[in-house]
């Protein structure tokens, strides 16, 4: 199937667009970023063409990496029916956000960095999708940290998305950090990284160091994934273009934690603490992302909470053993939280830079492309029946609510109501009523640019920027639909096509996951009734406060100020860690590495040993005084010494 074509075509691309697009015009820029991810997404669905599950999973060697005595790991690729579902998602949602970046950063500087940034980026995430081991793996999950790094400080003339790119690498380390450790447990007490041998042997393994390696796993995902305590890159990640915001949080890096999650799922089956942590860091990080998106103004931070909320859904149906509910929210949260992100993009391009809501209104009019595409993902995330969020959120509740996790449930099925609401709320304050602020035709992201205001009306994205919010607008409707459950009159295709992958090691009873029922669909279908009423309580709650009664927010802003601020503050948890570890890191570096060791020991140790060599120099120095007599008396002196030395012994 020659697999490796997949991950180095992008790579291909980023090399020649990163050492000779300076040389190049913006059109060859442009066919080299979009032509080598583009054959990677046409090559990727030959594969799928190919695939058959009988010969999964496929396994493509390509040499010896490494060899430590029994120890060895290949470089090697491994597809089968998870692996070739994120490669599916990251080329094609992956493609369509390169083609939307030609007409949105068309006036932007550093174009050719963009795309060799952006293909690199494809790069690694393609090698952590399709690695047979852990180690490789690690090697595309670095990778992806790194040029999410360069993505996001894009704009680095800005101390504010410098800020954001290093916070957002350091963080990833902190998560990285654990899932290092879980694979030095691993290697000593399994002697491979390899995913099918690692999972043969975790069956029978201790308990105690399957939960160790589950939980220190569980660290590098909520690093990679903005859980609960190590989401604060990911808000902060707003600062690099919005296309860039699309990747990160949509379909790519943000859902790697989740793929390695459900990609280790035989470890979790076997540790059930582990997998009781997952799921209640999951629905924790949902249920908190989503309060603080209740009340924030920039368009794309909004869109940012949400993405980190989501995200907690995904990870709390892994946690209660719903891997396949878990990764159909993935996908379907690829195709409408892209959309989200380009959309909200366009109305940024539209107003010249603008993305405060309190500054739009109005915008169906002079955007309805957008404001259509944006409608069908908003109703996608939202639950609205029969599109693609329906289905997915539906079966991670009933998922939740079957496996015995009462809590869990009710905290995702309030989420489900507050998702509705500052979703809503977003779609009103941005494209009905009156505009309320002044666009600025021609101004851009660029930093330092100024941005000219003048009366005038919004305008419509171009058409490359059009046709991927179509295409995905299209897919945010029928993109769940191959996972409709039995209890709404369909045969969920998408979780019986993971089934071989999520059931091939591990039984339910070894999971201790009680299964849910399939002969009495009643209780299923009651639960989706009340997921909607979820919805519609959270529409019709936005409608009155940002539609029918505009004076409400202000009046309740008042009402409960000390609440308010807190949530807008996002609960100070930036302060805190300001305080509780960077200040104590900061100040202890100077004290401690800087001052103590570094001037005190090392450059004392240096300073002084040359100070003391001075001194003895000199002193020897003053002996050479040219002067005759000097000499002879330091003559006389010398064999004095010697001549007492020698009376000396002879005595002794």
């Amino acid at each position: 199937m020659h697999l490796w074509l997949i991950p180095l075509l992008p790579l291909a691309g980023a090399a020649i667009n990163g050492l000779l697009g300076r040389r190049f015009s913006k059109s060859t820029v442009t066919a080299v970023g979009l032509l080598f991810p583009g054959a990677a997404m046409l090559w990727t669905w030959k594969v799928a063409f190919q695939f058959t599950a009988s010969q999964a999973p496929y396994i493509e060697n390509h040499g010896t990496w490494l060899r430590a005595g029994d120890f060895v790991v290949n470089y090697s690729l491994y597809l089968d029916q998870l692996s070739l579902l994120m490669i599916l998602i990251v080329t094609g949602v992956g493609f369509l956000i390169h083609v939307y970046s030609v007409g949105y950063m068309a006036h932007e500087g550093g174009y050719y960095r963009y795309f060799s940034y952006l293909n690199l980026f494809m790069f690694f995430m393609l090698t952590l999708v399709l690695a047979s081991n852990y180690l490789l793996m690690f090697v595309g999950w670095e990778g992806v940290g790194l040029a999410s790094y360069l993505l996001i400080g894009f704009f680095f003339l800005r101390d504010s998305a410098s800020s954001a790119g290093k916070k957002a690498f350091i963080v990833n380390r902190i998560g990285d950090f654990g899932f290092l450790i879980a694979l030095f447990l691993m290697i000593k007490h399994f002697g491979t990284l390899n995913f099918d041998d690692v999972f043969a042997k975790a069956a029978g393994a201790d308990v105690g160091l399957l939960t160790a390696i589950g939980l220190l796993l569980l660290v590098g995902a909520a690093g990679k994934s903005a859980q609960l305590p190590l989401y604060v890159w990911l808000p902060d990640a707003m600062e690099g273009p919005t296309p860039v915001s699309a990747l990160i949080h949509a379909a790519t890096m943000v859902t790697a934690g989740v793929y390695m999650i459900t990609r280790s799922h035989v470890i979790f089956d076997h540790a059930p603490d582990a997998a009781a942590a997952v799921a209640v860091i999951g629905a924790l990080t949902a249920l908190f992302a989503a309060t603080i998106g209740l009340v924030q103004h920039d368009i794309k931070r909004v869109l940012a909470y949400s993405t980190v909320s989501q995200l907690g859904y995904m990870v709390m149906a892994c946690g209660v053993a719903a891997y396949s509910a878990g990764m159909f929210h993935l996908m379907t949260h690829a195709f409408f939280k892209a959309l989200l992100f380009l959309a909200a993009g366009s109305v940024i391009h539209g107003l010249g830079g603008e993305q405060d809501m309190r500054k739009m209104g109005g915008l169906r009019h002079d955007m309805p492309w957008t404001f259509w595409t944006m409608t069908m993902a908003t109703f996608a995330i939202t639950g609205v029946p029969m599109f693609s969020g329906f289905f997915s959120k539906d079966e991670i509740l009933w998922r939740t609510f079957a496996s015995g996790h009462t809590v869990l449930w009710f905290i995702g099925w309030f989420t489900a109501f507050l998702t509705a609401f500052y979703m809503f709320r977003l779609w009103f304050l941005t494209f009905f009523g009156e505009f309320r602020g002044q666009p600025a035709h021609g101004a851009h992201e660029t930093p330092g640019r100024e941005h000219h205001q003048h009366e005038g009306h919004a305008h419509e994205s171009p058409k490359v920027m059009l046709v991927p919010l179509v295409i995905l607008a299209v897919l945010s409707v029928i993109g769940g639909w191959i996972g409709v459950p039995p209890a709404l009159a369909g045969s969920n295709h998408f979780e019986h096509f993971l089934d071989p992958v999520l059931l091939s090691s591990a039984s339910a009873e070894a999971t201790g996951v009680a299964q849910p029922a399939t002969e009495d669909f009643a209780p299923e279908r009651t639960l989706a009734v009340s997921a909607i009423g979820a919805g519609v309580a959270g529409f019709l709650l936005a409608w009155l406060m940002y539609s029918r009664r505009r004076d409400l927010p202000a009046k309740l802003r008042e009402q409960f100020q000390g609440a308010y601020t807190m949530l807008e503050n996002k609960y100070y948890v930036d302060e805190f860690y300001g305080a509780a570890v960077v200040k104590p890191l900061i100040e202890g570096s100077r004290a401690v590495l800087w001052k103590f060791i570094d001037q005190g020991l090392i450059d004392g140790t240096v300073n002084e040993s040359a100070a003391a060599a001075r001194d003895v120099s000199n002193s020897f120095r003053r002996m050479q005084s040219g002067n005759i007599r000097s000499y002879a008396g330091w003559i006389a002196a010398g064999a004095a010494v010697v001549i007492a030395y020698m009376l000396y012994m002879g005595v002794r």
